[in-house]
């Protein structure tokens, strides 16, 4: 019979979380510049519709949110590896 490779019950596995408050931080800050850049949309959109604040400048701090920010903010590694 084949010798077992799994753990016994004695061996306990410690498991902590990934993330660290510089995580939790850069995420903050991301969708603080999302919230922004939808604000700046808003406020773009009540003047006229051909507002370069609307048409160039919220798109553009969206899109450095979305693509930019909040994927820094998850891949971030933390300063204490363990």
């Amino acid at each position: 019979m084949a010798k077992s490779s799994f753990r016994s019950s004695s061996q306990k596995v410690s498991w902590t979380f990934p993330w660290d408050s510089s995580n939790f931080i850069g995420l903050g800050i991301g969708v603080a510049v999302i919230v922004v850049g939808f604000v700046l949309l808003y406020v773009g959109n009540l003047t006229s519709w051909d507002n370069p604040l609307a048409l160039d400048v919220a798109p553009v701090v969206l899109v450095v949110g979305y693509c930019v920010v909040v994927p820094w903010a998850i891949m971030r590694g933390s300063k204490n590896p363990q």
